[in-house]
């Protein structure tokens, strides 16, 4: 099997790309109500009265400007106030004072813990006795960021991946794309696969029906992380990761460039951070059920709240079904998701976070590999889009099992301690057959042999992560400061299968081909087995100096250490470097460098194994932040640089391996745009272009991934007349493809895919606080598009129109 997977890393676009940073440059001025907002003042007076500009709208989003503005925590339940309107305040005004004039008539009031603000329904009876209770149930600062959850927002508030600091966006010197609850509710992002198609700068390849391809600057995107511990992806046995459910988190983030600070080895494209929901303070949740095309149906249900009278305790339980069908002839996917977690205030400052999740991918008919690109006469193998190589046998079923725990405490002078601990286990059990081998005659169709394996294997993984972090004192001035340490050991064990000797693996007909084969008798074919232990560790340390005002400096280092069968290395050094600087309220310019390693096992002709892949990561840019953080926008220059590039010299290592030579070989360079958030309190938007070109040697590389790709969503809520429709769409366009590929009658040719659009259309009603319904359209107007694997010369269909109509019912 491992021979089938190597993974190997157009109108004019000039006048798009400039548009979009003018957009961007112009973009208070286009806004109607951003200049109000810009001149709100935040100033501290001396008696604790600030003076407060927050716009009037949705009373939840009312509440979360003014929380924003006066700098303290609110835990609220926003869907309990769901078609509350909130006036909005101006002028100088307590805290206090502020949450008594917004919440009037609304039946409730803002009660003050130790924390920050708890929102509850006004009693006449309240007493201090009673607020005095809820001080020990309030819930601790998540040290993830920002819950996204309630927000109604498609931008983040804070964020963590970058360096355990918990930064704004604008903050945070990386370019970054997060995709919100609230963005996965509007469009239906039921699988990490839809979430990538709507994150900026990130591209997809379709392998086969289960397994999918990530890109992010000329890269491919192995490193993924779980609530911030990492889990590195192998795509050739691939085991759950690309086909995780989204009913379970709360938010994605992708973190563009080399993220060695915090994940130690990986690839230096992205890094995927998908963030879990948490427990609710009230009871809450909702159940919804959809169906959609090509018979495909699904359910979920999410109860979270409190589990004990005080509070102390709160548990979520989420639990999902989902029956996916598709065009292609005879396939299908059901999966069912568990995930429960709890939470304890063991004491007011300390919480203990206990959780679990379960997931299983049981397919049927599954393809493997792609469709022929060519005939054998050299024609393009033009085939239905209904067309499935796969034998009515073949399944690719695939498994995740994690539990999880945190322990962490705020100590009274700022700082927490944190220590997470993670155990993942991610299997898969592939009986695999399809037609993929060969070239067709269309004359007859013959010429075309099956694929053949059977796969069964895990990959069981331990980690621990420590971490202390917490403002100091130095030069007059307050910094921040993050120490930590992190290990982990990954055990993957895989046994492979042939089939029997004298098993007839020729296609009569290709074009006639409907996947009834007999099955192989595994037990009598050939057996391999693959062990293969992993082990990392390794120390970091972060600071974000506060020389100025307006400037802020972000250093960091890790001390690594890896080890695998015969490579190990020791005390690699990852740097990483960012500094921030505020031109005025609502602009930033920043820069960083930073770094990651890839251990590699390639030999040299002496036979010393090559240094680790590093790759460098070098980015520039502005960042914008309006509507104090609701609306947030980004323009950046990067250039990505992988160093000790395996390149193979034509002669043998004294083992008579294949030898290679070090070069300082893939560069690649461009920029990206991002904008996120709200245009109005009810009009959100996420769009994005970004430009790439990698280049080895001068030659381009990755042209798997498209050099241009421009995608926005965008969703309007209406009021008065049409109160309770939420209209929104999208689409999505990317420039020509091209990879070498084999054709018959001529041998190496490029191929190219060219450009194309998709659109896709969403609506929904809510006909009161507790019931809604959505419809959801992809590719509205039925695009006829295909991904190719280049290095074995095949493509696969990309999906046509589909439509899933959901109801839901929250209590």
């Amino acid at each position: 099997m491992a021979s089938r997977f190597p993974i190997r890393p157009v109108f004019d676009r000039a006048p798009l790309a400039a548009a979009i940073g003018m957009a961007l440059m112009l973009l208070p001025a286009l806004l109607p109500w951003s200049g109000q907002a810009a001149q709100a003042q935040t100033a501290r007076h001396p008696d604790g009265i600030r003076v407060y500009d927050v716009p009037a709208g949705p009373l939840h989003q009312v509440l979360n400007d003014f929380a924003r503005q006066s700098g303290v925590a609110l835990a609220m339940d926003a869907g309990a106030l769901e078609g509350g309107t909130g006036a909005g305040l101006q002028g100088s005004h307590s805290v206090a004072e502020g949450f008594r004039l917004l919440l009037a008539g609304s039946g409730y009031v803002a009660v003050r813990t130790a924390d920050g603000y708890i929102l509850e329904p006004h009693q006449e009876n309240t007493s201090a006795a009673s607020v005095q209770s809820l001080e020990q149930v309030t819930v601790m600062a998540n040290a993830l960021g920002d819950i996204t959850e309630g927000s109604g927002s498609y931008t983040p508030g804070t964020i963590a991946t970058a360096t355990r600091m918990v930064l704004t966006p604008r903050e945070t010197p990386q370019s970054i794309s997060v995709v919100t609850r609230q963005s996965m509710d509007d469009f239906n992002l039921t699988s990490i696969d839809d979430v990538i198609r709507h994150t900026p700068g990130v591209s997809i390849v379709t392998y086969d029906s289960e397994r999918t391809q990530y890109l992010a600057r000329g890269f491919a995107i192995q490193n993924f992380q779980y609530d911030g511990m990492p889990m590195e992806r192998n795509s050739a046995y691939s085991a759950g990761n690309t086909l995780s459910d989204m009913a379970i988190y709360d938010r994605v983030e992708v973190l563009k460039g080399a993220t060695g600070l915090l994940t130690g080895s990986g690839d230096p494209g992205a890094t995927l951070n998908l963030i879990r929901k948490k427990p609710t303070r009230d009871f809450q949740g909702h159940l919804s059920a959809g169906a959609g095309s090509w018979d495909t149906y699904r359910t979920e249900l999410d109860v979270g709240g409190p589990l004990d009278a005080s509070g102390r305790v709160r548990g979520r339980a989420v639990a999902a079904w989902q029956d996916k069908h598709a065009e292609a002839d005879r396939y299908s996917r059901r999966t069912s998701v568990f995930y429960g977690i709890a939470e304890v205030d063991l004491t007011p400052d300390t919480l203990l976070t206990l959780g679990a999740d379960w997931q299983d991918n049981d397919p049927k008919a599954s393809s493997w590999g792609g469709i022929p690109i060519y005939d054998s006469n050299g024609n393009f193998n033009d085939m239905p889009r209904s067309f499935n190589n796969g034998a009515n046998w073949s399944r690719w079923e695939q498994y995740t099992r994690s539990a999880f725990a945190t322990l962490e405490h705020q100590f009274d002078n700022g700082w927490m301690a944190k220590l997470q601990l993670n155990h993942q286990i991610n299997g898969y059990d592939a009986p695999l057959g399809a037609a993929a081998g060969g070239n067709p005659d269309p004359a007859n169709g013959s010429g075309t042999s099956l694929w053949l394996g059977r796969y069964k294997g895990k990959t069981t993984s331990n980690a621990g992560d420590f971490y202390a972090s917490g403002p100091y004192q130095l030069f007059g001035r307050e910094h921040e400061l993050v120490l930590g340490g992190s290990l982990s050991r990954r055990v993957w064990r895989n046994t492979g299968w042939g089939p029997q000797p004298g098993y007839i693996g020729t296609v009569s007909d290709y074009y006639q081909w409907n996947g009834n084969v007999p099955e192989p008798d595994w037990s009598q074919g050939n057996i391999y087995t693959n062990h293969e232990v992993t082990r990392e560790n390794g120390l970091y340390a972060s600071t974000r100096l506060n020389l100025h005002d307006d400037f802020k400096l972000i250093l960091g280092t890790r001390l690594a250490n890896y080890k695998r069968e015969d490579i190990r290395e020791s005390d690699m050094v990852v740097p990483y470097l960012g500094a921030v600087y505020d031109l005025n309220r609502n602009f930033s310019v920043y820069a960083s460098y930073t770094s990651i390693f890839k251990p590699q096992s390639e030999q040299t002709e002496s036979g010393s194994t090559l240094d680790p892949l590093k790759g460098n990561n070098y980015e520039a840019g502005i960042k914008a932040e309006f509507l104090d953080g609701r609306l947030n926008a980004s323009l950046a220059v990067f250039q990505l640089r992988q160093d000790n590039y395996a390149v193979a010299t034509g002669g043998r290592t004294p083992n008579g391996g294949v030898a290679y030579r070090a070069e300082q070989g893939v560069k690649t360079k461009g920029f990206e745009a991002e904008i996120s958030g709200q245009l109005t309190p009810n009009w959100q938007i996420q769009a994005g272009y970004n430009h790439q070109v990698a280049r080895q040697n001068g030659e381009k590389i990755s042209t798997v991934a498209p050099e241009h790709q421009f995608m926005l969503y965008t969703s309007y809520r209406f009021e008065g007349d049409l109160r309770g429709l939420t209209l929104g769409g999208g689409a999505r366009w990317q420039s020509k493809t091209w990879g070498d590929v084999y054709r018959p009658t001529v041998g190496t040719v490029r191929h190219t895919i060219n450009g194309y659009w998709l659109f896709d259309a969403m609506a929904r009603y809510q006909f009161n606080k507790k019931l809604s319904a959505s419809l959801n359209v992809n590719n509205i107007f039925d695009k006829k598009y295909y991904t190719m694997m280049d290095f074995y010369s095949t493509y696969t269909w990309g999906e046509p129109r589909s439509a899933m109509l959901n109801v839901r019912y929250d209590f």
